[in-house]
């Protein structure tokens, strides 16, 4: 038994499956490796990297190793002719804002404005919090939402249904909503309304602007 168990072992092919960073949070992002520069450590993923500071993560666990064993080999069987599949592109920033908005019954304009105040339609934008992504989602946030937060659909449609939900949360009030998005709900609760965190103030007033901005664009355009 020890002998075919180590032949296996030797004909596998190994596979190397990256690493696991661990955030103080709690949360453990899957990424391919990472490199320290100071105070800083890069992430990377997917042919791209984020950056945020080395204090946010507390440690790498290595992935373990998937073995591909080799398969024997088989009679060669003739395949019906290859059919072209049409596969749809990537959606744009907008786009994933717009079809998460359709999803979640909100405004399309709205989300897309708080994508445009989060992120300025970036992917791999990192705050110096430590937010990810278009809709910038903590960490520990979409640990909790259960989602990548470094994949931008998953990112967005998060991000989306979690605006739903303060949204319902708050009655239908999109600026307690919006500064619960932004300062967190136990802030807003305390201050019954916008805390008055100039941060969360700012954020508040530039959403409402740039959403009220867009519905007026597109009324302009439907009336002509």
């Amino acid at each position: 038994m020890r002998i075919l168990l180590l032949m296996l072992l030797v004909t596998a092919s190994p596979v190397l499956a990256g690493e696991y960073a661990v955030l103080a949070t709690g949360s453990r992002l899957h990424v391919e490796r990472h490199q320290v520069d100071g105070a800083k450590v890069r992430l990377y993923r997917d042919g791209g990297f984020v950056e945020m500071d080395l204090a946010a993560v507390s440690e790498f666990e290595q992935d373990e190793m998937v073995t591909q064993p080799s398969a024997p080999a088989a009679e060669p069987v003739p395949s019906a002719p290859a059919v072209p599949v049409a596969v749809p592109p990537p959606l744009s920033a907008a786009g994933m804002a717009d079809a998460a908005a359709d999803k979640y019954g909100l405004p399309r304009q709205l989300v897309r404005s708080v994508m445009a105040a989060e992120s300025g339609f970036q992917p791999l934008a990192v705050s110096p919090k430590g937010a990810i992504g278009l809709m910038q989602l903590m960490p520990g946030t979409a640990a909790q939402l259960g989602v990548d937060p470094f994949d931008p659909a998953q990112n967005v449609d998060a991000g989306t249904r979690y605006l739903r939900e303060l949204l319902e949360r708050y009655n239908g009030g999109l600026r307690h909503a919006l500064a619960a998005y932004n300062a967190g709900p136990g802030a807003v609760d305390k201050y019954n309304g916008v805390p008055p965190y100039r941060e969360t103030v700012n954020y508040v007033f530039r959403i409402e602007r740039d959403f009220l901005g867009r519905e007026l664009g597109r009324d302009r355009k439907s009336v002509d």
